[in-house]
């Protein structure tokens, strides 16, 4: 392959492209650059045989198959000019912009150099905005042209769109390279000539939004001023508030559950500091500051959040103190929420809409570890439903046109979805399983008379957590208790006092009548807080204050319930409370016991008078564990054995809250309900669909699966109702009228998840082979037999994370939600913003059931 093409059309002693030079070593690379030539196009290019073959897309690739866009063959281009970025000055070929919209990997799927002599290469795209199957095919020839014309066409795919989808060429417009748009480089003569392998190169201008149109850089924006780079700059803190503020002039974030942590950069030099000032840059690690030199400025200073992301997606500051303890930084995202300098300008005094859109375009397409945080012009209100459904902190709101401001103001405010604060650690009680460990803090808040003893901790800690936190603590042992207050004998059993040195987060359910916590979890220790300046925050309201229930109808009954559960909590005595069930999540046998009296007036009509069976695992879920469906040695005796015809044993079941914790001291972390109940063993009240996804399945068609699942059950007359199964997939549950027999009901949804695997044969299959799985969904109907067992609505699941079976309306399923994405740990948060729970009606939609599945296309 030749580039004396290349090197004939320019003048490298006025171009600052690249010299052509083809290499020898051989590799799969492709770029596609952005060129505002005369006509703006995009230049794809794939590596092949040491060189970049090239095309020229007019209208830049499209996302939406079948939709052809030209691509005129040009020279080849060296390897090299992959990495291209600047401006090609006037009088030379190409002259204009340039820069890397993307870039990656690219694979053939048949023989490349056939297909490209044939005229059809056809091949996969992995970059950074692209992905997935594309063809390019040469058109015939006309006799009097003289370019050679391809098409480039997306595949039908994952990753295709559809199209009215957004345009990826409008949605994503800046440098994967460098984050600058086109316009950025844009310039009046020589000296604004720029190019990305130049040093001590003109700073381009930022674009304030991600469209085409250039914005005012720093030096201009309304209320910057020149000024120095500061050592550091006191952060401007939140409010708490009891609602979400209203109004256009305020501007909403999700809250983030991290370390607050002050970006300075200074001509490469890069120092994270914590919100007190402190120098936190190696705890943090070289990933961060690494991505933090790799920006384009000489200086700044930036305010954000690091934090660790859980899989469900969401910030867990508990993953965050691990990660601190164990040295590791591959973990870590930094959050970017505000810039209060850049190269020269103090921007303080600017409107925070200004200063987050000069931000914007400088961290959006930085890539991992820097992630731009985003902000909502909605209501207030919604927001803040949103983030508390998804279990999620809360809201941060901000008046958009105020300045940067430091200390805590009223022009940002914070509106939580669970109450949450930091406590100051006044002792402990070690661990009934280990010599080493803690197994509860002991809890206080200053007050002006001093420390106020407000309660016991005695979940929320991994095994190693458990044991740094008591290493931390033996330095600072004492005799008398630290607190004002005089504890009482129950309070003072085997305290071990401190002094109150130490600062911990904890999550928490309120405050009793005696202002002591309720339900409390620890989420790591404050390092970055001092505990004199602990005091105790107002409680959160949020926007809806309505516990989920069984709506006004049954809101007495639903209360007693709860006040039944409160009681025996109270009444049932675990032993070893502080046995961890879920090591890595810190949930101990306490922490359970403390979820499933949160949970029992929606989990009863489920579990109730109904056989079961359990996963037990005595040493928690990574250890041994065991299904039992028969009573044991040692069972309490609020546990009992409900009579079956066709098993001389019986099976385990309860009656009430105290049989549900005795089941949580036998260690059992799943519970599967038969779908009928004793007394009508063989007449089922309700049948459950299980939509387990094969390998290379995403999860969008698990969710239309769900969809058409309820679709077929709502041609039987059934209603459907959705949950995540707490592991790969979504369980579609129906209410009946208990009058078919097993026999009947298993055939009925035999015959559903046979008419979907023949209607969609490439997407569902109906048999649990798992050679024939891959690709598909394995619509599951065998649950539906005398003697199977589902897992329960609000059961937790004996998988990392401490996961549970949540019931959701269909209207909310969406990538947001994953099968794990709730946990012990974060479903009182969701129970908390819910108007009423979304199964609450499922009794009443109880129908006899129909014998024939229907075959109907698939519904959305």
């Amino acid at each position: 392959m030749s580039l004396s093409e290349y090197r004939r059309k320019r003048d490298f002693k006025a171009t600052p492209e690249p010299k052509a030079a083809k290499a020898t070593s051989k590799g799969n690379s492709f770029v596609i650059q952005k060129h505002a030539a005369r006509r703006l196009h995009y230049d794809l290019r794939l590596e092949m045989d040491g060189v970049l073959k090239s095309w020229a897309v007019t209208r830049g690739p499209s996302l939406v198959p079948g939709d052809k866009r030209l691509a005129v063959h040009v020279e080849d281009h060296p390897l090299a000019y992959g990495d291209f970025e600047g401006v090609i000055p006037p009088g030379q070929y190409g002259s204009g912009e340039v820069i890397v919209w993307d870039r990656g990997t690219w694979e053939p799927i048949h023989d490349m150099r056939k297909g490209y002599k044939k005229g059809h290469l056809e091949f996969t795209l992995k970059g950074e905005k692209l992905g997935g199957h594309w063809h390019l095919v040469r058109m015939a020839r006309k006799e009097d042209e003289t370019r050679e014309n391809w098409l480039l066409i997306k595949g039908e795919d994952e990753a295709a769109r559809q199209p009215d989808d957004p345009d990826i060429i409008e949605e994503k417009p800046l440098s994967v390279k460098s984050g600058r748009s086109i316009e950025s480089l844009k310039g009046d003569g020589k000296a604004a000539v720029w190019n990305s392998r130049k040093t001590g190169a003109k700073k381009a201008k930022r674009p304030a939004e991600r469209g085409g149109s250039s914005s005012p850089n720093a030096a201009s924006i309304k209320g910057g001023k020149t000024g120095s780079l500061p050592d550091f700059l006191a952060p401007a803190l939140a409010t708490l508030v009891k609602t979400v503020p209203k109004g256009s002039r305020w501007l909403h974030e999700i809250k983030l559950d991290g370390y607050r942590s002050q970006a300075r950069i200074d001509h490469g030099r890069v120092q994270l500091l914590t919100r007190t000032g402190l120098d936190w840059t190696e705890r943090f690690g070289e990933r961060i500051a690494s991505a933090l030199k790799g920006l384009p400025v000489q200086t700044a200073l930036l305010d954000g959040e690091i934090v660790v992301e859980s899989g469900n997606g969401s910030s867990d500051f508990s993953l965050l103190q691990q990660d601190l303890s164990d040295g590791r930084d591959d973990r870590f995202t930094y959050y970017i929420f505000d810039i209060m300098h850049l190269d020269g300008q103090d921007l303080t005094g600017a409107s925070l809409r200004d200063r987050k859109a000069l931000l914007e375009p400088l961290i959006s397409e930085a890539g991992v570890p820097l992630k731009y945080s985003s902000h909502f012009d909605e209501s207030g209100d919604l927001v803040l439903k949103h983030a508390c459904r998804l279990s999620l902190e809360g809201v941060i709101s901000k008046v958009a046109d105020a300045p940067y401001r430091s200390g805590r103001g009223r022009e940002w405010v914070k509106s939580k979805c669970t109450a949450r604060q930091e406590l100051v650690i006044g002792g402990y009680v070690p661990s009934s399983v280990s010599d080493k460990a803690i197994g509860s803090l002991i809890m206080g808040v200053n007050e002006a008379d001093g420390l106020r003893h407000v309660g016991r901790v005695g979940t929320g800690y991994s095994r190693t957590v458990a044991r740094q936190v008591f290493t931390r603590l033996q330095p600072l042992l004492r005799d008398k208790s630290p607190f004002k207050d005089k504890l009482t004998g129950a309070e003072r059993k085997d305290a071990v006092f401190v002094e109150p040195e130490l600062v911990a987060e904890i999550e928490f359910r309120g405050w009793t009548g005696d202002a002591h916590l309720r339900h409390a979890s620890f989420r790591g220790l404050r390092e970055d807080k001092a505990a004199r300046d602990v005091i105790q925050e107002a409680p959160t309201a949020a926007t809806s204050t309505k516990k989920a229930g069984t709506g006004k109808s049954g809101a007495a009954a639903d209360k007693k319930m709860k006040g039944e559960a409160e009681a025996a909590r109270r009444d049932i005595t675990l032993t070893h409370p502080d046995r961890l069930y879920w090591p890595e999540a810190g949930v101990t046998k306490e922490g359970l016991a403390d979820y499933y009296a949160l949970v029992w007036p929606l989990i009863a009509p489920f579990i109730v008078d109904r056989p079961l069976a359990l996963l037990r695992c005595p040493e928690g879920h990574e250890k041994t564990c065991f299904f039992q469906k028969h009573g044991w040695r040692g069972m309490r005796k609020e546990i009992i054995t409900i009579r079956d015809p066709q098993d001389d044993g019986g099976h385990v079941g309860i009656h009430d809250i105290e049989g549900l914790l005795s089941l949580m001291q036998g260690a059992a972390l799943e519970i599967h309900p038969w779908g009928s109940r004793a007394g009508d063993l063989e007449r089922p009240d309700m049948v459950n669909i299980d939509l387990d996804p094969g390998p290379d399945v995403t999860w969008e068609r698990v969710i239309d699966a769900a969809f058409e699942v309820r679709q077929r059950f709502a041609d039987m007359g059934l209603t459907g109702f959705v949950k995540t199964s707490g592991g790969k997939g979504l369980h579609v549950v129906a209410p009946l009228k208990p009058k078919a027999k097993w026999p009947e009901v298993k055939a009925a949804m035999k015959a559903l998840a046979d008419s979907m695997s023949a209607d969609s044969p490439t997407d569902y299959v109906s048999t649990v082979s798992k050679a024939k799985r891959k690709g598909k969904i394995l619509i599951d109907y065998l649950r539906n037999g005398r003697g199977a067992t589902a897992v329960a609505p609000y059961s937790t699941r004996a998988r990392p994370g401490a996961p549970v079976s949540m019931p959701l309306w269909f209207e909310e399923l969406s990538p947001d939600i994953l099968p794990n994405h709730f946990t012990v740990e974060n479903v009182p948060t969701r129970l908390a913003s819910l108007d009423a729970d979304p199964w609450a009606d499922f009794r009443k939609a109880e129908a006899p059931l129909a014998f024939t599945a229907g075959r109907n296309k698939k519904t959305r």
